[in-house]
Order: C-alpha cells, then sequence, then structure tokens
C-alpha cells in the first residue's frame, strides 16, 4: 500500500533545482531544518515526514521501503516537480536508493546519508516493532539519544536534539512497529548495479548503526558512486554537523547540474 508522505513548501530561489530530503526512523523535518536553511541560499528545498512520524498521517496497512518511495514520489508530483535531487538519512536514504530503483529517471543525483543497501538485521527490527508495540516509541528515547549522537553533539545542538527526541516520543507507534519492519525486509544489495544516477554515499565519523562499510558498499556497488565521511557526526549528521553537510552536498550537487 502506497502510503500518504507530507512535504514541505520548497524555500529557496525561485527557479532554482529542487532538494528533496529525507528523514531517518524516528525523526521528522526537524532534523533537516539547519542543514535546510543552508542549501536554501542556492536551491529550493522541500523536505518530508515518514508515515506517521511529523506531519505525515499514520500508516494503515503493512508497508515496504519501496512503497514509501513511491509515497515520495507522488509527494513531489503535488509540488507539480518532475525532476529533483534527493537526500536521505537511514531509512530516508534507504528511500532514496528505492527512488533510484523504482524511477532513476527523475532524480538528477542521490546522497545517501547514514544508510546503507540493508541496514542492521530483520530479528533487530522484528524486535523494535514488538517492543514500541508494546512499550510505546517513548521506550526507544533513552537509548536513541546514545546511538544517535557523537559525544558533545547534544551540547552543541540542545534545542535541535531536544526536538527530535520530542518527535521520536511524538511518533505514531503503529506507523514506528511497521516502518521498522519494512527494514526488516529491506535489502537491495544486489540491485545497485541498476542505478546508473551520479551517487554519494555519506557516513558519519562516529555512527554505531551504519558506517563506512555500507556507504564502500553502495558507493561501489552503483555504477557512478563515491563516498565522503562527515567528521564529528555520528547517525544524524545534518542536525550534528549542519554547515558540513550542506558543503558537502552544494559541492555534490553543484557538479551535477
Amino acid at each position: 500500500m502506497i502510503p500518504q508522505i507530507a512535504i514541505t513548501e520548497p524555500t529557496g530561489p525561485a527557479g532554482a533545482p529542487l532538494i528533496v530530503l529525507g528523514p531517518s526512523l524516528g525523526t521528522s523535518t526537524i532534523l533537516w531544518e539547519s542543514t535546510a536553511a543552508l542549501l536554501a541560499r542556492q536551491y529550493r528545498v522541500a523536505a518530508w515526514d515518514l508515515p506517521g512520524h511529523g506531519s505525515s498521517p499514520a500508516a494503515t496497512d503493512v508497508v515496504t521501503v519501496g512503497e514509501i518511495a513511491l509515497g515520495v514520489l507522488d509527494a513531489v508530483d503535488r509540488l507539480g516537480e518532475e525532476t529533483f535531487f534527493s537526500a536521505g538519512v537511514s531509512l530516508g536514504g534507504a528511500v532514496g536508493l528505492e527512488l533510484l530503483l523504482h524511477a532513476q529517471e527523475r532524480v538528477r543525483a542521490a546522497a545517501i546519508i547514514c544508510s546503507g543497501a540493508k541496514i542492521g538485521t530483520p530479528e533487530g527490527w522484528v524486535d523494535r516493532a514488538v517492543q514500541v508495540r508494546s512499550q510505546g516509541t517513548a521506550s526507544l528515547v533513552v537509548p536513541s539519544a546514545s546511538r544517535w549522537f557523537a559525544p558533545g553533539s547534544i551540547e552543541r545542538h540542545p534545542e535541535d536534539t531536544g526536538r527530535l527526541l520530542h518527535a521520536l516520543r511524538d511518533a505514531d507507534d503503529e506507523s514506528y512497529a511497521l516502518c521498522a519492519e519494512a527494514l526488516a525486509v529491506y535489502d537491495v544489495r544486489a540491485l545497485l548495479g541498476n542505478i546508473r544516477t551520479p551517487l554519494l554515499a555519506l557516513w558519519g565519523e562516529h555512527d554505531a548503526v551504519v558506517g563506512e562499510r555500507e556507504a564502500d558498499e553502495i558507493a561501489g556497488g552503483v555504477v557512478n558512486g563515491s563516498v565522503r565521511q562527515v567528521a564529528g557526526a555520528a547517525h544524524l549528521a545534518p542536525v550534528e554537523e549542519p554547515a558540513a553537510v550542506a558543503s558537502v552536498l552544494i559541492e555534490f550537487f553543484g557538479g551535477q547540474q
């Protein structure tokens, strides 16, 4: 079932190319606010929310990562856009890979950030879904704070990181669980060779969820891939190191115009 995906109205210079930004599981468009403000100096920028997160309606049925990607395409259609640049974090990056597999003629270039062609283990995601259905997303706030952020990130960005942890607590429990189950069956490693669109895989220096190995796997598996590290970041690089992420994306997307 293709979910309904909420997307923000683009900000930035009229007529500039559009960048579409995707979130990590448990977060919302808050993840991108600081980085988006920097990108919007040169690009039009829009960000979307996962089902049951932020402004998106709750999921009502089983969903796959590929179906979320189709929901994102529907959202971009509502903006009246045909082609766009894509950047996404973790599950948002997985959606970015699915966008390239479903409709790469529409994606001018893609940045896959703190993500992988497979993320974690099926058992781990199923266990996460069980936990959220029984205890709610509030039970994930403390472990997520240590997993999401590099040492010092919360102190450097107390307002943004606090808002993200509140977004996790406020996410719809069933939608979160369904997204976790989507990640349990997500694995596009064997399909990477079908992707010809220019792709940049970014990984956080302190990311214990997905790191250099997964970024190298993506960049090496596609036809036109490259890889960069985000120093000082863990799993949520755009909120931890917004200037660095914006600089890399502006350089990368600028080379594809």
